[in-house]
């Protein structure tokens, strides 16, 4: 198997393995304890030595870092996020409907292509919250089977369907769980897929997800299609890198942030203070000073990572004239007047020297000047540890559907970049 592919499938087993946020930090976790980094705990004293170490804050945000050997003058950053656009189980969810079904209520959760969630098998992962002996805890649920259905209705009752159609989600997208009758089973199987007793449950956090498989496609299988890989593809790639590296001069750090989707105003986002409290740390546990804190910061660099679009092969016209990237041709930098994305001349200039200096290919993506575009977490993040940065990427198809697709070969190029960078 060629290196790239090897890459790329352990990057779909790792999406296939991560239904939400809450798993994509679990399975971080595991394989940062597997490396040895040691857990760090934001209600705890830090005292630091050179090592690698993480931290995580909600369950579904996690920043972990090398400290070099002979200390570190600033920091190299690769910060990407965990959420994904789904649907959000409501509080007291089971709905019985004319006397023949039980759905579930759900509530729309970052901006995403509706319609590619009907007609396919979904199911049901998060965490749940127990009080047991007095004690708090945290689980995650994951139901590992075919659990639920958006059913289409049927062309003979909206001959209007295929001239577009605007969904209401508190009508059209409700999933069905089962016959009359069956309410109470759905915090059973909950309760089951977490280990826990049903009466011990007193909160929740759940999310539907496609149950398709990740699967390699195309001629000759040039092309990947999953759940996620907005933004885990970025997730994945970054923490391979920064799991090979070698931390000398800079203090490497891998930071996953959660609800960029939704704009990233949490405790637990890029607008919150987890980076900045994270570094600041950092340098106190380090018996360094104030000043010196200050002078790593103006010395350091991010690469905020979340993927980019490709043209598109039916609507080219969607796309910039000149600056439209495309899926196995190299990781894409992405420009923005506004400021929506923070590349600059002297971050992309850093960021191409850098893909030079690895051997990967690299090209660019603005949006058409007349067509407003998406944004990212790295604008957000310098709000609260100001430092240069570029907005990166690798080009993807059908960004926010349920099942996206992307280039098979572009995840190498990305894991070699974050290696160069933290080795730097």
């Amino acid at each position: 198997m060629s290196e790239y592919r090897s890459v790329t499938r352990r990057m779909l087993e790792f999406i296939d393995a991560s239904p939400t946020c809450f798993h994509v930090v679990s399975n971080i976790k595991g394989l940062l304890l597997e490396k040895g980094f040691v857990e760090l705990k934001e209600n705890e004293q830090w005292s630091l030595e050179p090592g690698s170490y993480f931290v995580t804050r909600n369950d579904s945000s996690v920043i972990s870092f090398i400290i070099p050997d002979k200390g570190y003058k600033g920091f190299h950053i690769i910060a990407s996020h965990s959420d994904s656009p789904s649907f959000k189980i409501k509080e007291n969810p089971q709905m019985p409907v004319a006397g023949a079904y039980v759905k579930l209520n759900v509530e729309k959760y970052g901006g995403m292509l509706c319609a590619e969630w009907f007609d396919r098998p979904l199911s049901v992962a998060g965490r749940v919250i127990t009080m047991k002996d007095g004690i708090i805890n945290s689980s995650l649920v994951n139901i590992d089977r075919d659990l639920l259905m958006i059913p289409s209705l049927a062309i003979h009752m909206n001959r209007e369907a295929n001239d577009g159609y605007k969904y209401n989600a508190q009508n059209d997208m409700l999933p069905v769980f089962g016959e009359e009758g069956s309410q109470e089973r759905f915090f059973e199987e909950v309760a089951a897929s977490a280990g826990v007793d049903r009466k011990d449950i007193i909160g929740h956090d759940l999310f539907l997800y496609n149950r398709v498989r990740p699967t390699f496609w195309g001629a000759d299988e040039e092309y990947i299609a999953g759940s996620r890989l907005d933004d885990q593809e970025c997730v994945f790639c970054s923490l391979e890198g920064f799991l090979s590296a070698k931390a000398k001069e800079y203090a490497a750090v891998l930071a996953v942030f959660d609800n960029e989707e939704v704009g990233s105003q949490t405790k637990q986002g890029a607008a919150s203070t987890f980076m900045k409290d994270t570094l600041e740390r950092i340098n106190d546990a380090c018996g360094r000073n104030l000043q010196q804190y200050h002078t790593a910061v103006a010395e350091s660099f991010m690469i905020s990572a979340d993927n980019a679009h490709a043209v598109h092969p039916a609507h080219v016209d969607k796309a910039d004239p000149v600056n439209r990237p495309v899926m196995n041709k190299g990781i894409v930098i992405k420009y923005n007047a506004n400021q929506k994305y923070t590349t600059d001349a002297y971050s992309a200039a850093y960021f191409k020297l850098l893909c030079r200096e690895a051997g990967v290919p690299f090209q660019t993506f603005t949006n058409r000047s007349d067509m407003a575009g998406g944004s990212t977490l790295g604008n957000i993040s310098t709000s609260q540890v100001a430092l240069n940065t570029v907005d990166i990427g690798l080009a993807q198809l059908a960004m926010h559907s349920s099942y996206e697709s992307a280039g098979s070969r572009d995840p190498e190029y990305l894991a070699k970049v974050a290696e160069t960078f933290f080795d730097k």
